[in-house]
């Protein structure tokens, strides 16, 4: 059998007037989909510290606290169909972090070059993200379960 991808994803969240999560939109790309920052732990590396490497590598984001550890998800890629293990965590945002911004991403991974369109969407999300990301969302608040999505 096949051993699964090891991989994070981050649901950063933004409580001003009302909570917001912070998602991304590949610029030029929209088949893409609206996406949270999500990727492969590497070699050494524990959870916590690979989710707020991604949030940094695909928005920018260098201030992002971890709160907790919220899923652990066990799902075949939507297009390779390869086993993968997805550790869903749950951030905070600073209260100065911009509403929106434009974020070029730099090093060697599989996003270098692509701009990402970073913004926060108010809670309940009004549609799915991506590959089912929000599926969590309600694990953090019940509340949060996106209206047309699947509840988990």
């Amino acid at each position: 059998m096949t051993r699964p991808r090891i991989r994070v994803a981050a649901y950063v969240i933004w409580h001003r007037s009302a909570p917001e999560l912070l998602v991304f939109d590949h610029v030029g790309m929209p088949e893409a989909g609206t996406q949270v920052p999500a990727g492969g732990v590497k070699s050494g590396e524990g959870p916590e510290e690979a989710a707020l490497r991604e949030v940094a590598e695909e928005t920018g984001l260098l201030t992002a606290t971890v709160v907790r550890q919220i899923a652990v998800e066990d799902k075949p890629h939507p297009d390779t169909g390869q086993p993968r293990r997805t550790s869903f965590f749950h951030l905070q945002a600073p209260a100065d972090t911009p509403d929106e911004w434009e974020h070029h991403v730099h090093g060697d991974g599989d996003d270098a070059g692509l701009t990402f369109a970073c913004r926060f969407l108010p809670l309940p999300l009004k549609q799915p993200l991506a590959d089912d990301q929000d599926a969590w969302l309600g694990r953090i608040d019940p509340r949060w379960t996106t209206v047309t999505g699947n509840s988990q």
